[in-house]
């Protein structure tokens, strides 16, 4: 008789895209925002990769580009904690 190993336990999915999120540890305004910050991201790598020759400009097109590039990783990190006040408001 073999043993099989059991890597993970069975997950019941029949909720659908509900379950799926609860799995991934996501809501779906978590979601939103992790793509809101993958776009913001986006956009300040083009920027960073858009700079100029002159010095004073790239400087300064330069830091906008990583301050950009802060505010995508900290929407990022915590998007859902900051959005969940607004999204939770009883009324």
């Amino acid at each position: 008789m073999s043993k099989f190993t059991v890597l993970a336990k069975p997950v019941d999915m029949s909720g659908g895209f509900k379950d799926f999120f609860d799995t991934i540890g996501l809501t779906g305004g978590g979601l939103v925002t992790k793509g809101v910050a993958a776009v913001i991201a986006v956009i300040a790598v083009n920027m960073l990769l858009h700079l100029n020759n002159d010095p004073k400009g790239a400087l300064r097109k330069g830091s906008m580009a990583v301050g950009t590039l802060f505010v995508a990783l900290a929407l990022a990190l915590y998007g859902e904690t900051l959005f969940s006040t607004v999204t939770n408001a009883k009324g």
